[in-house]
């Protein structure tokens, strides 16, 4: 992309932010130069986002319902996935996974539950419940 083509049309998932983007100038060197974004960019975001508020609110139902554990709820409200909760927690995806089933997450250990705590950025009384 070159430097002049860089968008600027805005994009209110930035929330009035600039990001930072590689372009070539004049010269054909690769610089940065900051963008506030496009609309495209803003409509996929968006639609992300949606999606992970409604597996939040599917997440709760389940959770309600004795079906999925709190961490279950959390992972989506915290906008991530198992991939993502792996990664940041450090334990395997499979692990993660068997964690989201009520009966697993119940016999989880306090340095267990710390681990998802710290990745989820929540105190571990939080993280037992629902809001």
């Amino acid at each position: 992309m070159d430097l002049d083509a860089v968008p600027q049309e805005g994009n209110a998932t930035l929330d009035g932010h600039s990001k930072l983007m590689y372009a070539r100038d004049a010269q054909g060197r690769v610089v940065t130069a900051t963008s506030r974004g496009w609309e495209a960019e803003e409509i996929v975001t968006s639609h992300a986002v949606d999606v992970l508020v409604e597996q939040a609110q599917a997440a709760r139902e389940r959770v309600k319902a004795g079906q999925a554990s709190p961490l279950e709820y959390w992972m989506y409200e915290r906008r991530m996935d198992v991939a993502l909760l792996s990664q940041t927690s450090g334990f395997w995806q499979w692990r993660v996974r068997r964690h989201l089933q009520p009966r697993h997450f119940a016999a989880l250990s306090e340095a267990q539950l710390a681990r998802y705590s710290e990745a989820l950025g929540l105190p571990v009384s939080t993280l037992r419940g629902l809001p």
